[in-house]
């Protein structure tokens, strides 16, 4: 159950420019020194991905990620973002290669399931259902996880074997953070 004016959020992080592993280092520890509300609960193993969206570059190295805390959704957002420019992170190419980039999956509240069209922050990501290196990740902690779709809430252990296989067998475990 979460407390009234919490939430709890999955987080996804991807690297491929510099040191990918030592920019995914920052994002736990940029989310614990953010304020003391906020409680990092798990942490994935890092992934290797290729590049989505069709622009040639290196492999991505992935992670995901569950917070808690006394934050909005925009919160999570916006201490993605100040974690993005740490790594000094440019947008010059949509889908392109980054230092690190840390995308807001979903958000709970006391309320259930937060949703939202807004042009800032769409919930739940709207292309995280096609994503094993967001879904893969996921699974690995919190096995009982479920997204909400535009068919309706599903487990997300249903959407990654739903995907191509060439998809799933694109997602490569690395070890741990």
């Amino acid at each position: 159950m979460i407390a009234p004016g919490h939430s709890r959020a999955v987080l996804s992080a991807g690297a491929n420019v510099g040191d990918p592993m030592a920019m995914l280092r920052l994002v736990p520890g940029g989310l614990a020194d953010a304020g003391a509300d906020i409680r990092v609960v798990d942490v994935s193993q890092v992934y290797a991905t290729a590049p989505w969206g069709g622009v040639e570059q290196d492999d991505f190295l992935n992670i995901t990620l569950i917070v808690e805390g006394e934050r909005s959704p925009v919160d999570w957002l916006r201490l993605g973002a100040e974690l993005e420019t740490r790594a000094h992170r440019t947008r010059e190419v949509r889908w392109g290669p980054r230092t690190l980039d840390v995308d807001v999956i979903n958000v709970a509240d006391a309320d259930g399931v937060v949703r939202s069209d807004d042009p800032e922050l769409t919930l739940p990501h709207p292309r995280a259902a096609q994503r094993a290196f967001v879904l893969v990740p996921w699974l690995e902690i919190e096995p009982d996880a479920e997204l909400v779709t535009p068919d309706g809430p599903r487990r997300v252990a249903e959407l990654a074997t739903a995907l191509p296989q060439a998809e799933q067998d694109g997602v490569r475990r690395i070890g741990p953070l």
